[in-house]
This record gives structure tokens, C-alpha cells and sequence, in this order.
């Protein structure tokens, strides 16, 4: 663990391995830890470099919640790699770090080998249902502040987008829960605020322009993101869409071994694209 300091905020780093880069972007209420099972999953020959999102985990949590906004946060990121050296990279990112990762795709494309998309989204197309979202997004920032962590962690854990988390094994289910409760007030309410699908622009109709290979991933149980994934599909120009049996919204904790086959398939892949020289 190391806390590297760019653009006025510190992020909590945490590097392994050696070999091409994958760096790792977890979702809301997450942190690097979250990875875990991902991780021991992989192949070695690998460095992977998983990151603590702002106001999560050990990473800085600033009052301000335009701080957190993904285009900020992409330029964190880039940042981030620049001064560990890490570009360039495979970036992959889950649910909040799937948004983020298709900001720094837009932002900073020159840092990337490929990308990674897990239960991911190009934001809310229509303005009236984003409007209602960024709505949402306050009233649940509220409710962390008011009520505390332990609280909001219950009524988000009895969204219906986690219901398949309730069949993972109780240590596994306490391991997402601590993570969850580990969380401080003021970093979820600000990444809400700042970061939610309510504050974000509708990526879709830009992402003709990412041209790195992309592999896109759904749960097959999380019926609106495999949607999401198909229409991502549809709009990268080099992307392959996979669906996950047996998971819901976090395949990443749900089924770890089959992501962790999809994603050293995916890396191998392009990794041999690039020493053929194509």
C-alpha cells in the first residue's frame, strides 16, 4: 500500500508483479481490496494495480463534489500512471470504475493497451431520467449523512441490483460488507454527488473514437446491464461482448474465476496482436 499524491489529492496505490500493467478500478462502496478474488485468479507475468477511488478506501475524500467528477478522476488516473510509470496499460473497471475507465479511454487514449468493462454503462441518455437520477443520487448523499454508513450499507445492500450477492458464501458476504461498512460519510455522499450516473454526460455516442481493444462483461443475471453491454458492444469499435452464467451485477466477487478466464483471455489476445506488430 502507498499513497501517491497527484493533482492535490493522494490515492491509495496498491502494485503487484511484474509484467504488462492491468490496473484495476473498482465501483461505489468498493476499494482495491474488493479484488481479491480476481487477483488470485490470474495467471502470473502480470502486474496488476488496483486503486482506492476517491473518497474510498485509504484514498483522500475531498469536500468538494466536483472533485470527484469521472473527467477529474480520469485525469487522476492518467496522471497516477504517468508518475508510476504504468502506461501504458490494460485498464479494467467495475460498475463506478467502468464509468470511470471510459472517461480515461476518451480523455487519455494514449495511455491504454485495452480496456476491460465490467457491469458497466455510458451513463443516462435521456436528460428528465438523468435529472431524476442526480435527484436520487442527493437524496441517498442525505441519507449517508444523516443516518451513517451502517444504515446506508443495509438499505443499499436491499437494492434489487445486489439480490444475487445474497447467495455468495457468509465469508465472502462479510468480506463485501466490511468493505462496504469500512467507508467514511462525507467520501460516499461526495462521490455520489459528484461521480453518480446523474452527474455524468451520456458517453455513448462518443465512444466511436476509442479505438483500444475492449472486452465488455455482464452478469447474465443482471438482465438491464447485459443490455448496457450490448449496446456498448455496439458502439466501440473494437469490442467483444461476454456474458457471465450464474452472475448477477458483481462479477467480479460473484464469479471471480470466470472473469479472471475472460480477462487473461482478452489479455493474451491482444498482447499478441501487439508483438505481431497488427
Amino acid at each position: 500500500m502507498s499513497l501517491v499524491a497527484v493533482r492535490g489529492v493522494r490515492y491509495n496505490v496498491e502494485c503487484r508483479g511484474q509484467g504488462p500493467t492491468v490496473l484495476f478500478l473498482h465501483g461505489f462502496t468498493g476499494s482495491a481490496a474488493g479484488w481479491a478474488p480476481v487477483l488470485e485468479a490470474l495467471p502470473e507475468g502480470l502486474r496488476t494495480v488496483c486503486v482506492d477511488l476517491l473518497g474510498h478506501g485509504l484514498s483522500d475524500a475531498p469536500h468538494d463534489p466536483g472533485r470527484y467528477a469521472l473527467t477529474e478522476a480520469a485525469l487522476d488516473i492518467a496522471e497516477l500512471a504517468e508518475r508510476l510509470a504504468l502506461a501504458p496499460l490494460h485498464l479494467v473497471g467495475y460498475s463506478l470504475g467502468g464509468r470511470l475507465a471510459l472517461h480515461v479511454a476518451l480523455a487519455r487514449p494514449d495511455i491504454l493497451t485495452s480496456l476491460v468493462l465490467v457491469s458497466a454503462s455510458p451513463g443516462i441518455a435521456d436528460a428528465a431520467d438523468r435529472a431524476q437520477r442526480k435527484a436520487s443520487d442527493a437524496e441517498w448523499a442525505r441519507f449517508v449523512l444523516t443516518r451513517g454508513v451502517p444504515a446506508f450499507v443495509a438499505r443499499w445492500e436491499s437494492l434489487p441490483l445486489f439480490a444475487t450477492e445474497r447467495e455468495l458464501s457468509p465469508a465472502e458476504r462479510a468480506a463485501v460488507r466490511a468493505e462496504r461498512l469500512s467507508q467514511r460519510p462525507h467520501g460516499l455522499a461526495n462521490s455520489l454527488l459528484g461521480a453518480g450516473a446523474g452527474a455524468q454526460e451520456y458517453l455513448l455516442e462518443r465512444l466511436a473514437s476509442v479505438r483500444v481493444p475492449t472486452l465488455v462483461v455482464a452478469g447474465a443475471r443482471d438482465v438491464k446491464y447485459v443490455a448496457l453491454a450490448e449496446r456498448l458492444g455496439a458502439a466501440l469499435p473494437r469490442a467483444r461482448v461476454e456474458i457471465v452464467p450464474g452472475a448477477g451485477h458483481a462479477v467480479h466477487r460473484e464469479r471471480p474465476a470466470a472473469l479472471a478466464r475472460l480477462v487473461t483471455q482478452h489479455l493474451r489476445d491482444v498482447e499478441a496482436v501487439d508483438c505481431n506488430g497488427h
